[in-house]
């Protein structure tokens, strides 16, 4: 469906329409952002807000479960974690835990109707927290410094060394969403991650939320956290160059201690594009984000629609879309 059609239906609902832009797929996101996020899980959709979150989630019958908690942003309770840096640190460790319990709520979603199924308890989800940040670590920095200190003495430069293992780093992340991007069994969840940034964009738009209105909206998002994630491995390489070559041991602890200070300075720099994302500087930057996004989304169907749409709504029972437009909240999509 052209612009001008989306436009000319949207405005026809007596909500206020809000100019669109183009993604490279063709389809339309809006020119602002919500302060609304979420994340894809196990046949389902989590939705973040300012003052809440939901999950949504299809459970093996067909039925939508659908349950939400009150969220009080640890931002809000501490002037310090307000502090840039240090905001996207808190930040990330917020979105992780929320992120975690809706996984957890999903998986046992898919449960319930089983016979002698017993509940994923939280030492389980425990050591898989501790396993998946572990895994993430040593794959992403421990193994691009490891791999880059073993041909150390031929590069004979810290410049030529930062920036092999930058690329380095780089090149496993990328590859490691393609290969994950194979797997059969995770292309529902990337629909379900399609599915979240259509329905959050069909909101931001002042679109009716319903399956048909949503899915004319791009499935690339300017806040998806797979942009985060690239850059963090490219902003990686700017905040290692500094130390040079010092000995094997700190090298490695550099890599793991720094990982909060990158996740914070990528947090303020998805903050400051997402104020000035129609300048041409700043699409030049989103660009690689958004065709990783490719990767990680799928087009979904109308089904899986209705079921970010639900978590959304459960959202918004609680949130009105004017307090929640007031708000200085920054929410990976």
């Amino acid at each position: 469906m052209r612009e001008a059609e989306i436009r000319a239906d949207a405005s026809a609902n007596g909500r206020p329409h809000v100019q669109s832009e183009l993604m490279p797929d063709g389809l339309p996101v809006a020119s602002r952002d919500a302060p609304i996020g979420g994340q894809a899980v196990l046949e389902g959709v989590m939705m973040r807000g300012v003052s809440t979150w939901a999950v949504a989630v299809r459970k093996p019958d067909g039925e939508v479960e659908v349950t939400s908690e009150p969220l009080v942003s640890w931002a809000k309770r501490h002037r310090v974690w307000r502090i840039p840096v240090i905001r996207g640190i808190v930040a990330l460790v917020e979105s992780l835990k929320i992120g975690f319990r809706a996984l957890a709520f999903s998986a046992n979603a898919q449960l319930a109707d089983e016979e002698d199924a017993e509940p994923i308890g939280g030492f389980t989800w425990g050591l898989t927290i501790a396993f998946s940040m572990a895994l993430a670590i040593g794959l992403f920095f421990v193994v691009p410094v490891g791999a880059t200190s073993l041909i150390k003495d031929q590069l004979g430069s810290s410049v030529l060394f930062w920036l092999v293992e930058g690329v380095l780093r780089t090149s496993i992340f990328i590859g490691y969403l393609w290969a994950i991007s194979r797997v059969p069994d995770l292309r529902r969840v990337f629909e379900y991650h399609g599915a979240e940034h259509k329905t959050i964009s069909c909101y931001e738009a002042g679109d009716r939320l319903t399956p048909a209105r949503a899915e004319t909206y791009s499935r690339l998002h300017p806040r998806c956290g797979t942009s985060f994630l690239l850059i963090v491995m490219v902003l990686a390489i700017f905040v290692f160059a500094p130390l040079g070559l010092p000995a094997w041991y700190w090298l490695l602890a550099s890599r793991i201690l720094g990982v909060p200070l990158i996740a914070g300075l990528s947090y303020e720099v998805i903050k400051l594009a997402g104020k000035h994302r129609r300048k041409r500087w700043v699409r030049a930057v989103m660009w690689p984000g958004l065709m990783l996004q490719n990767l990680t989304t799928r087009e979904p169907d109308r089904e899986q629609l209705a079921v970010a749409i639900a978590s959304l709504e459960a959202v918004l029972a609680v949130e009105t879309p004017e307090a929640a437009a007031s708000a200085d909240v920054e929410i990976v999509a």
